[in-house]
């Protein structure tokens, strides 16, 4: 069965809001900034300090956010998304190819610079879908 949680978007103040909500919430908080990621080397320095990915658990409540956001910047709809955990390739795929069907890819499906399958699309009806296979 694979698993779908909220992904949220922030511009700059992801590390904030997730410790604001980790304060709420409770639970185990990681983070990671862009500059002690893997391809820190290949991205401007001045991103360095946002946040590539946070992380917040407890027992059933799961969250996950950035601060890269799109071209676009922040705007009403693609401030939430929903991620989708794949077990297979072949469901990863598949996923992929259905809930893109009608809407807009926006960055296509592979294999990205920390080793997972990965892809972001905008479904038919406006909603943001991230998909990831390791």
């Amino acid at each position: 069965m694979v698993r779908i949680i909220s992904y949220l978007t922030f511009s700059g103040n992801c590390k904030e809001a997730m410790t604001f909500y980790q304060k709420c919430l409770g639970g185990e908080l990681q983070i990671q900034l862009v500059g002690e990621s893997p391809g820190a080397s290949a991205l401007p320095h001045s991103i360095h300090r946002y946040v590539l990915q946070a992380e917040l658990r407890n027992g059933s409540v799961e969250m996950m956010a950035t601060d890269l956001v799109g071209d676009d910047g922040l705007k009403p709809g693609n401030t939430v998304s929903m991620m989708i955990f794949c077990k297979t390739k072949k469901e990863f795929n598949t996923y992929f190819k259905k809930l893109s069907t009608g809407g807009t890819i926006i960055q296509p499906a592979k294999k990205n610079f920390w080793g997972v399958w990965f892809g972001t699309l905008q479904d038919r009806y406006g909603n943001y879908w991230l998909l990831q296979f390791s």
